[in-house]
C-alpha cells in the first residue's frame, strides 16, 4: 500500500500544482490565493487574484502567467503586480481552468464549457493558445471539459484529460503551436481526469476526484498503479530534486462554501520510481 506524507494542510482548495525553483506552486483556489511550499513544509503566499486562481506557468524570461477563472483572463505577475498577459473572455465558453505552459512560454488554457457547479447541460468547450506576446486564438474544440494537461519533454505533444469524457486526449504541436492529430491517448472508463503529470515512461499520473482514486496509466488505456483515496485527489504533480516525488492536492468537496467552511484540503506526497518529465 502506498505511503502519504503529510506536507501542508488547512488548505480549502488546492489546484494547479506545479515544481518549479525547488518549490511546489499551487492555487488555492477559494482561497483566491496563490502559494508555494517547499519540501519541508514552509509555505509562502505569492499573489491573490479574486476571480479563482487556476492554471501556472512560467514565460522563459520566469515572470509568472496564472489563469483568473471566472473573468476568463491570463494574469501576469511582474514586479509583484497582477497585469493582464490575455483576455480570453470571448474565446472561452466558460470559466478558464487548467493550463500548461511549454517550454517557449506558449500557454495552452482550458475552460468548463458550462456552468458546472450550478448542473447546467453539459456543453463542449475550447482549448485557447495564448502566445508569449499574449496574443490568443481556439486551437482545439468540442473538448468535454478539458482539464489538466501536460507537453511531452521534446514539445511535440499535448495530452489533456478531458473531465466528462473519461479519457486523455492527445494532440501533436506544430511549430506554430497549433494542435493537430488529435488522437485519444487513454479511456479511462469510470476515471474523471482533473490534474495530471507525465513522467519519463510516457505514462500520466491521473487525480480523478470524483471516484477518489489516483491511476498511473499509459498511452493505450493500461494502468500500471491504481490507488484509492479517502478524499478526492483533485490533482497531482512530479517534483523534488529528482522529480520523484508526487504531490497530490486532495479536497473534501468542489463546492466553494464548504471548502470555506471545512478548511480540510491538504497536500500529500509519494515516493514513485519513474521521474516526472515535460511541462509543466
Amino acid at each position: 500500500m502506498p505511503q502519504f506524507k503529510s506536507l501542508l494542510k488547512g488548505l480549502i482548495f488546492p489546484e494547479g500544482p506545479r515544481w518549479h525553483d525547488c518549490k511546489l506552486w499551487f492555487s488555492d483556489m477559494h482561497a483566491h490565493k496563490v502559494r508555494t511550499v517547499d519540501l519541508d513544509g514552509h509555505a509562502e503566499d505569492i499573489a491573490e487574484v479574486a476571480a479563482w486562481p487556476s492554471g501556472l506557468g512560467w514565460l522563459p524570461d520566469g515572470r509568472l502567467l496564472i489563469v483568473s477563472m471566472t473573468d476568463r483572463k491570463l494574469l501576469r505577475l511582474e514586479n509583484g503586480q497582477l497585469k493582464t498577459h490575455a483576455d480570453l473572455s470571448r474565446l472561452a465558453s466558460f470559466h478558464c481552468n487548467d493550463m500548461v505552459v511549454d517550454g517557449r512560454g506558449r500557454a495552452y488554457v482550458g475552460n468548463f464549457g458550462y456552468d458546472l457547479l450550478s448542473e447546467a447541460p453539459k456543453k463542449p468547450a475550447e482549448l485557447v493558445l495564448v502566445n508569449p506576446d499574449g496574443s490568443a486564438r481556439v486551437v482545439a474544440d468540442g473538448l468535454d471539459f478539458p482539464n489538466g494537461t501536460v507537453v511531452t519533454a521534446d514539445g511535440k505533444t499535448l495530452i489533456v484529460g478531458e473531465s466528462m469524457g473519461h479519457r486523455l486526449t492527445a494532440f501533436e504541436i506544430a511549430d506554430d503551436g497549433a494542435l493537430t492529430n488529435r488522437r485519444v491517448f487513454a479511456e479511462l472508463g469510470e476515471g474523471v481526469p482533473d490534474g495530471i503529470a507525465l513522467d519519463a515512461e510516457n505514462a500520466v499520473w491521473v487525480a480523478s476526484p470524483l471516484n477518489k482514486e489516483l491511476v498511473r496509466v499509459k498511452e493505450g488505456g493500461a494502468v500500471t498503479d491504481q490507488i484509492k483515496c479517502e478524499s478526492m485527489p483533485i490533482a497531482c504533480a512530479l517534483g523534488g530534486p529528482s522529480r520523484k516525488t508526487l504531490l497530490v492536492l486532495f479536497a473534501d468537496s468542489i463546492h466553494p462554501e464548504e471548502c470555506r467552511a471545512t478548511k480540510s484540503a491538504r497536500i500529500d506526497t509519494m515516493d514513485v520510481k519513474v521521474p516526472g518529465v515535460g511541462w509543466p
